[in-house]
């Protein structure tokens, strides 16, 4: 089979390797459609995402779906269309039965953070845990499916937020996860969605997407207090001072993007003087069922997808993917391309 393989700091390879054979309680999926993460980007510009250094070759890729082409144990046909949740859970602790996404000892596809490294989805076929297998609705195709994961990824950091019907929300950072999260936030009853961001391209997709306003940060400041709720999801320092800002005396803002690990200067005055309940995030439980759910009932959120680049050009993918003025979520069809 062919897969990608990010070697080192910009440099990208096809290869043919062997075909993985499934063991007991595995299942060997066909991979259709792998989404450009912002994770994925820092692997290959940077050779590294944050502490996790590539040092071996890595395939990049979490955000799959495909069909199952050998479950050994017969319960799905080859053909089903399916995707994959990416986490393989840890070590159970005391205290965290339900928040097994925070276990330790963990890993996810496409990962530099374990050694070996975890393999990826940008491969032809890809090899999981059959309790990773996730069939999909009846009318959801495999291509809006691709958006499973980003989007549970979006409906976490919302089920931190509480309910919202009838909230003013704040999506700060327009990207794919800031898109989906407004998709969230709509599909969950809010009654009014603002989106920021510095470019415009990120904005007018926020408004496809449900955003009842907008607001270009470098050129109009956000109102003081103004939201009940803030998902925060560009992971910039300005932007989450901005957030604390902007939300309501005794609100919620909701960390959803990541950091560097590493100090970053921040105005925390308007969390204390206003007691706001400011709560991390991190990736995601079990709601890729959710997601899926979502996706199959609103076939718009497909629209967060701008580009869909074949397998044998990815590296013009990746450059895609980070212009984000241009594009949204950015897709990579694997060889063969089967249209879903």
């Amino acid at each position: 089979m062919r897969a990608v393989f990010i070697d080192a700091k910009q440099t990208l390879a096809v290869r043919e390797v062997d075909t993985p054979a499934p063991a007991r309680g595995q299942v060997r999926v066909r991979i259709d459609y792998v989404g450009i993460c912002g994770s994925d980007l820092h692997y290959y510009f940077e050779g590294a995402n944050g502490a996790f250094v590539v040092r071996e070759p890595l395939t990049p890729g979490h955000e799959v779906s495909g069909r199952v082409d050998l479950d050994p144990s017969g319960d799905w046909p080859a053909g089903t269309p399916v995707t994959v949740h990416p986490a393989t859970f840890g070590t159970p602790v005391e205290g965290l039965e339900h928040a097994p996404h925070l276990w330790p000892n963990g890993s996810y596809l496409g990962s530099a953070s374990t050694w070996p490294h975890t393999q990826g989805g940008l491969a032809e076929y890809l090899l999981v845990d059959r309790d990773m297998v996730r069939p999909l609705p009846a009318g959801l195709s495999v291509r809006r499916a691709v958006l499973a994961e980003p989007l549970a990824v979006a409906l976490h950091g919302l089920s931190k937020a509480g309910d919202v019907a009838g909230k003013r929300v704040l999506v700060t950072g327009a990207g794919p996860i800031g898109l989906l999260a407004i998709a969230a936030v709509k599909d969950a009853g809010a009654a009014e969605i603002t989106a920021t961001d510095v470019l415009p391209g990120p904005l007018e997709r926020a408004r496809e997407l449900g955003a009842t306003r907008t607001i270009e940060v470098t050129a109009e400041e956000l109102p003081a207090s103004a939201y009940d709720v803030v998902l925060e999801c560009s992971g910039v320092a300005p932007s989450i001072s901005s957030a604390l800002a902007a939300v309501r005396p005794a609100g919620t803002v909701v960390q959803v993007g990541m950091v560097p690990n590493e100090a970053r200067p921040l105005n925390i005055a308007p969390f204390i003087s206003k007691e706001v309940t400011y709560v991390g995030t991190f990736r995601f439980n079990d709601e890729i069922d959710a997601a899926l759910d979502l996706l199959s009932r609103e076939p718009a959120i497909e629209g967060v997808i701008t580009h869909v680049v074949d397998a044998d050009d990815a590296g013009s993918a990746f450059a895609v993917a980070k212009d984000s003025q241009a594009s949204g979520k950015v897709v990579v069809a694997v060889w063969p391309h089967e249209s879903a």
